[in-house]
């Protein structure tokens, strides 16, 4: 992928090319994709791989049910083609616009965290074969949990992503969604476990509902870390807060590993990546590209 040859403002172009610098020096294996996508704002991103074309293998759809939304993306191979990002309540209609739109889509994989039924999704099945991340499914790693039948999904899924794209080092992957999920793997592939906590907007909304007058906010940048309203102080507190958080769960894995890739992931990782002190390979959407892998590798196994 040629950065020069796209049509892109010139301090884009050079952004483009220093971000696909950084990714290379990360040692990612595979992950042409992923290094292009946490460039831009979605509509951007979605022409930039439109106008990439299509070759003639077959597409598959990856459809992420977290608990507040469901993203979905379609895969050509290796290739992220477009995203999209619904509802509980027009999932069967986004999805069956999505598979018109696309006819080459013989496949779709799932994950789910979320409340929606899997016969939800089996009413599609007359128009696209259906497979189910699940426990049983194979992963790329030792599963070191001590209770692996409660890890979530979506922390296996990304756990094998990091596996597979960034194969023979430490990971820490970073899914900053409702909540905070910190999921490490080793070198060797052992998957050891990590930490929750609550996210960005879990936290604007326990302030409120806990309180008798705090108002409900949404994330915004503080002006400054000393707030000098409550509005200020509010998003003072929440954002550094969970800022604080990470760099500081980063440096408790430093603690004990040398050296390991950090990945930043999730509906807030841009949004938080620039805060963070530390180097990060962020990817909004990793986890849908962590599913396109996860599936392969059962396929291919």
């Amino acid at each position: 992928m040629d950065f020069q040859s796209i049509a892109l403002p010139t301090e884009l172009r050079y952004l483009a090319l220093a971000k696909l610098r950084s990714a290379d020096s990360l040692g990612c294996s595979g992950c042409k994709y992923s290094r292009i996508f946490n460039l831009y704002k979605t509509n951007t991103k979605k022409k930039l791989f439109v106008t990439l074309g299509t070759k003639n293998s077959v597409m598959l759809l990856t459809i992420d049910v977290g608990n507040t939304r469901i993203k979905a993306a379609v895969f050509e191979q290796n290739t992220l083609v477009e995203l999209f990002v619904f509802t509980k309540e027009t999932l069967l209609t986004e999805t069956e616009h999505i598979l018109n739109r696309f006819p080459k889509i013989k496949k779709t994989v799932i994950a789910s965290v979320g409340n929606v039924e899997r016969e939800l999704f089996l009413t599609l099945k007359s128009k696209v074969e259906i497979h189910f991340i699940t426990h049983e499914s194979k992963f790329p790693f030792t599963n070191l949990y001590s209770t692996p039948s409660t890890l979530g999904i979506d922390r296996m899924v990304l756990a094998a992503g990091a596996v597979l794209q960034f194969p023979n080092q430490n990971r820490l992957v970073i899914d900053t969604g409702t909540c905070i999920t910190y999921d490490f793997i080793d070198e060797n592939d052992n998957y050891l476990g990590g930490a929750i906590s609550p996210g960005i907007a879990l936290r604007y909304e326990s302030l409120h509902q806990q309180t008798a007058k705090l108002p409900l906010l949404s994330k915004n940048y503080p002006y400054s870390f000393i707030g000098n309203s409550t509005q200020e102080s509010i998003h003072s507190g929440v954002i550094n807060g969970v800022a604080f958080e990470i760099d500081g769960f980063i440096e408790l894995y430093k603690d004990q590993y040398a050296k390991f890739i950090i990945i930043l992931t999730g509906g807030d990782a841009e949004f938080l990546a620039v805060r963070l002190k530390n180097t990060i390979f962020a990817n909004s959407y990793f986890l849908l590209e962590s599913l396109n892998q996860t599936f392969q590798y059962n396929q291919n196994d």
